[in-house]
Parts: C-alpha cells; sequence; structure tokens
C-alpha cells in the first residue's frame, strides 16, 4: 500500500513540474518595449494581482505617466476553448460573456457599443465599461480569437482607458505578443 502512495505522489509531482514549466514556458520574457515610434511608451511585466480562477494566472504589463501621459496597465491571459467557434468574437454579447471586467469589479456597465479590432491574424472587439460606483473605475475590455480560443485583455488606465485603446493595441500587435500567442495557442 505505501509503495501505491509513492508512485501516486511521484506522479503527481512530475505533473505539477511539467505544468509549472509550460506556463513558464509561455511567459513572455520581462523587456521593457517601445510601443511607439513617436512618443517613447515602454512597458513593462508586472505581477498579475487576481487570485487564480478557472483561467489561471495572466500577465501583466504597465506603462508609467511618464512614457504614457498616466499610468495604464493591461491584464492579458488566454481562455483555451472559450470561445464561439462559429463566430468568434463578433459581438458585444460574447465580449461581455468572454471579458475580465469582473476581476476589476464585480458591478460593471457598458459605456457605449464596442467596435472591431485586429491583433496580428486575429479578430475580436473592444469596449469600455464603468465598474464598481464605489471604486468609480473605467476599464477597457478587448478580446480577440484564434477558432476557439480567446486572448482576453483587460486595460485599466485612471478615468480614461478608452484613450489608451491605439497604445494598448499597438503593443498587443507587437512581436512580443506575437510570439506568446503563439506558444499558448499552440500554433
Amino acid at each position: 500500500m505505501s509503495k501505491r502512495i509513492v508512485t501516486i505522489a511521484a506522479a503527481v509531482l512530475i505533473a505539477g513540474i511539467g505544468g509549472a514549466a509550460v506556463y513558464l514556458a509561455a511567459k513572455p520574457p520581462v523587456e521593457p518595449l517601445g510601443i511607439s515610434s513617436g512618443d517613447r511608451q515602454v512597458w513593462t511585466d508586472a505581477a498579475w494581482p487576481f487570485p487564480i480562477d478557472q483561467w489561471g494566472g495572466g500577465w501583466a504589463y504597465q506603462c508609467k505617466a511618464a512614457d504614457c501621459g498616466i499610468e495604464v496597465t493591461l491584464y492579458l491571459r488566454p481562455k483555451i476553448g472559450f470561445c464561439n467557434c462559429q463566430t468568434g468574437v463578433a459581438d458585444d454579447e460574447e465580449l461581455d460573456r468572454v471579458s475580465d471586467v469582473d476581476l476589476v469589479g464585480s458591478e460593471s456597465s457598458a459605456l457605449g457599443p464596442g467596435r472591431p479590432i485586429t491583433v496580428h491574424w486575429m479578430k475580436g472587439r473592444s469596449r469600455g465599461y464603468t465598474v464598481d460606483a464605489r471604486s468609480a473605475k473605467s476599464v477597457l475590455s478587448l478580446a480577440f480569437n484564434n477558432k476557439c480560443d480567446v486572448i482576453v485583455a483587460t486595460v485599466v488606465a485612471g478615468n480614461a482607458p478608452v484613450a489608451q485603446e491605439a497604445a494598448v493595441l499597438e503593443f498587443l500587435n507587437g512581436d512580443l505578443v506575437k510570439r506568446w500567442a503563439e506558444t499558448v495557442l499552440g500554433l
């Protein structure tokens, strides 16, 4: 009986180490990134501040106020197999369903209709939200998909995250995120 327990414990340990290795291999390297040739906007790696849920952790990036005009934080993570395989993130209802706005606050309301976006070869949508009246935060949610897999980005930038959409899309369309997306989506 004890030999069986040791064997099971060893298998669990090996699976855990393998899972951690896959997670770390998919994490983009920590490096400052210039995202605009006109302005010197620099994104740096930051800690994922949210509890782990069914989608796991994610990656966070910050652009300081000195570089972006206001402090901008971008949270990014994949949700494998969670997208509408037929249409992708083609409408606001699907964006609302897959978004991570609830990580920032439990009650949210859209600031208006969303709009279509393109990130590398993937199509999706972006939309601004207000979150929790007590914190009065605004967020920008972006989601784009590759077949049935979706990548979700959530932007917190003071009271003006929607104004940062162009800079965020430029970052998301950079080589760092492209390499990361190819890795986490298994391409």
